[in-house]
């Protein structure tokens, strides 16, 4: 890991086509400012475990086609009716 210091209003960049601005410092937050092609996909770190952690846990959720097919079986078949003729109506 490459650690700097900067300050604000100081860039660094990253390869040829992303450059990272420190805009502002105030007590522990640091603001920052990504310019980047609009191709690169920028995620802050605590959402990218989340999605993580949501994908795990999908690969072991119950497949919930088994669910509608259990639910659907379940159901009774339609009543037939006459031709023309409307269901609850005599």
């Amino acid at each position: 890991m490459l650690v700097l210091s900067r300050k604000a209003g100081e860039v660094l960049f990253i390869g040829k086509d992303i450059s990272v601005e420190i805009l502002s410092v105030e007590g522990d937050r640091v603001r920052i400012g990504i310019t980047a092609p609009k191709e690169t996909r920028i995620f802050r770190k605590e959402l990218m475990d989340a999605t993580i952690e949501t994908n795990k846990s999908a690969i072991n959720a119950p497949d919930v086609r088994l669910f509608f097919a259990a639910a659907a079986a379940q159901q009774k078949a339609p009543e037939e009716t006459a031709q023309g003729e409307v269901p609850g109506e005599s």
